[in-house]
């Protein structure tokens, strides 16, 4: 039996597992109720994830920007 990770579930729910792996969680959906109910919220946090729509406010933006600038001017050159 396999022990699978959050981590491992979000990269299968992305399609980004290997073959085997994806198999294998695959099968342990099927026969592991406790995996199956992590794998569901997942899914479920995620599809809402992408109904969200927003934008940063232009000041948020200026304002990373202006810190990005400071990290990068303070960043030691190496020659």
């Amino acid at each position: 039996m396999h022990n699978f990770t959050t981590e491992d579930l979000i990269q299968y729910l992305y399609g980004e597992t290997s073959k085997e792996k994806s198999a294998a969680i695959k099968e342990a959906l099927a026969c592991d109720w406790n995996l199956n109910e992590a794998y569901e919220a997942l899914k479920t946090g995620i599809e809402k994830l992408d109904e969200v729509s927003f934008s940063p406010r232009s000041k948020t933006i200026a304002d990373l920007m202006r810190y990005a600038g400071k990290e990068v001017e303070h960043a030691p050159h190496h020659a």
